[in-house]
């Protein structure tokens, strides 16, 4: 969008005019788009990825990853950024909702063994004792 150089009030008021036909425009396409609940479904569906076959990336994913999109910002909203206004939150769960496709079944059963793995006793042998090709034996 080029600068536009205003030298006087006719310059200003034709400026202010053509902004409005804009946002004129901007708003009938805009409802255009939503003008009825299939249109925003349709737009909201398009909002997630279609990578595999015709049908959606949300209902390919497995339940971690379906439960982690909506638990995900959920926790973040009321916990780290309660006090946060309406844009960071809104900010906030559309990261944390792109993030959460890292998380599925895999990825918790992983981190699952690895913090079983750190409360595991290790059997370790500890005979102090005389060592078995020593002189003394």
């Amino acid at each position: 969008m080029a600068d536009v150089i205003i030298n006087n009030v006719d310059d200003l008021r034709a400026e202010i005019a053509r902004l409005k036909i804009i946002k004129q425009e901007q708003g009938d396409a805009l409802a255009e788009r939503f003008n009825s609940p299939i249109a925003a479904l349709a737009t909201l569906y398009s909002a997630f990825p279609n990578k595999r076959g015709g049908k959606n990336d949300l209902f390919q994913q497995d339940f971690v990853s379906v439960i982690s999109r909506i638990l995900l910002p959920l926790m973040l909203n009321k916990t780290i950024f309660r006090n946060s206004g309406f844009l960071v939150k809104t900010l906030v769960s559309l990261v944390s909702q792109k993030a959460s496709r890292f998380i599925n079944e895999d990825s918790v059963a992983g981190l699952w063994d690895k913090v079983k793995t750190l409360f595991e006793k290790k059997d370790r042998q500890s005979d102090y004792g005389i060592p078995p090709e020593s002189e003394a034996s």
